[in-house]
């Protein structure tokens, strides 16, 4: 009785905190369920059209740094813009130039083209990642702010869901039409087409946003950056360095998790589509459920138990000789570990003047950026020349150093500079 108690008033409060959210929010959760099921498709086929035009993994990682060291070096310069056009403009834009980037890859295929296809998504992507977490704050109170963040990346990870389900069946329905095989570059090649369609389809519900005039043109300065980092530098470290660390070790073992599964454990696009699918869903139920975590135990608090729980889970599955024991590891693992990422989001924003919000949100990008700018060329040499075990070795070092940095930063002795 006191369980179902406690039950029902959560999801009073649940309720009642989504029905606080703004009608900007709401337009851009519709959004997000679209593209999150157009990108769950493309991170799941990508891969596999690059092998299926010739392409190894060091390419790939080599792809993957193209996009991400784009992304790390125009975060700056992306806030700076996210304040000067708006934010709904700065949303548009970044999905419009992802989107161009999909569909130039499907029609013209070639290395040269994949490398300034991943710079220009890279470029889409930073704007976007910039102007998220101010969009969300400006867009959300107190009360509901985990709320709105954890639903946000909980609705792009669900629908990632049907995507990454929709992924591993697509290249097959559309290679019986076209009379090729389903794992020929053709086949990938429509299916790509598909997810650009999709990704465009995206960008309806922002054109609904109605944004009033928030920046000033004192916080509009290119020198907004540097000031504030001049201000408080120590802040910007603790809050900074431990995100670095957790995407050093990311960027070695997750672009290259469908690999991984097809040629360790032999599995076909379809079983590792489903796998995908219901790890997006798991994921998305552990970021549904982090926001009236957060209310009991604390953001920060969340963060540290979540991931440090996340780490055995990732051993588990890089190292099980049995696929069906990896798999298990690898829905736990995505539900825990990015369980406390949008609350750290908030509790990030939630720490800055609202002045420097745009600056810290380009510093949080770029600290996400340099670990996937750098880490997928390594580990792509690391897997030609030695296989997947020293990846996923650096992958729980670096998480488990990133554990320890939250709890000693902002658990074991909170700090405000």
């Amino acid at each position: 009785m006191a369980f179902s108690t406690r039950a029902r008033r959560v999801l009073v409060t649940y309720a009642q905190r989504l029905g606080a959210f703004h009608p900007n929010a709401r337009l851009y959760l519709m959004s997000t369920v679209i593209s999150g099921a157009a990108m769950g498709v493309f991170r799941l086929l990508f891969n596999f059209y690059a092998l299926s035009l010739g392409m190894d993994q060091s390419f790939i990682g080599t792809l993957i740094t193209a996009g991400s060291l784009t992304a790390l070096l125009v975060a700056l310069p992306m806030g700076f813009l996210s304040d000067k056009l708006g934010r709904k403009r700065s949303l548009m834009l970044g999905g419009a130039l992802v989107a161009a980037a999909v569909f130039s890859m499907a029609l013209w295929p070639s290395r040269l083209m994949f490398i300034l296809m991943n710079i220009v998504s890279g470029t889409g992507q930073s704007l976007m990642a910039v102007t998220v977490s101010p969009f969300l704050v400006e867009n959300s109170g107190e009360e509901e702010r985990t709320y709105l963040f954890s639903i946000s990346q909980g609705l792009q990870t669900a629908t990632g869901f049907v995507g990454n389900w929709l992924g591993g069946y697509l290249p097959g329905w559309l290679a019986d039409y076209l009379g090729v095989s389903a794992t020929s570059s053709q086949a990938y090649a429509a299916a790509l087409s598909v997810i650009a369609v999709g990704a465009a389809l995206a960008l309806l519900p922002l054109l609904w946003l109605k944004m009033p005039q928030s920046i000033t043109a004192q916080e509009k300065s290119i020198f907004a950056p540097l000031e504030y980092a001049a201000r408080a530098p120590g802040l910007l470290g603790k809050l900074i360095l431990p995100m670095l660390l957790t995407s050093l070790g990311a960027g070695l073992i997750m672009p290259f998790m469908n690999i991984f599964y097809r040629t360790v454990h032999h599995q076909p696009d379809p079983v590792i589509g489903n796998l995908f699918a219901w790890g997006s869903l798991a994921m998305g139920l552990g970021l549904v459920a982090a926001p009236p975590l957060a209310d009991k135990v604390g953001k920060i608090q969340l963060v540290v138990i979540t991931q440090a729980l996340s780490i055995p889970f990732l051993i588990l599955m890089g190292f099980a000789p049995w696929f069906w024991v990896s798999a298990f590891a690898y829905y736990i693992r995505l539900a825990l570990m990015n369980m406390g990422g949008p609350v750290y989001n908030a509790f990030v924003m939630e720490r800055v003047e609202p002045a420097a919000r745009g600056t810290v949100a380009s510093l949080v990008s770029m600290s996400w950026s340099f670990g996937w700018a750098f880490s997928p060329q390594l580990s792509g040499w690391i897997q030609v020349h030695y296989g997947f075990g020293p990846a996923f070795a650096g992958t729980i070092t670096l998480y488990s150093l990133a554990v320890i940095l939250y709890w000693r930063f902002f658990w074991r002795r909170p700090s405000t500079a």
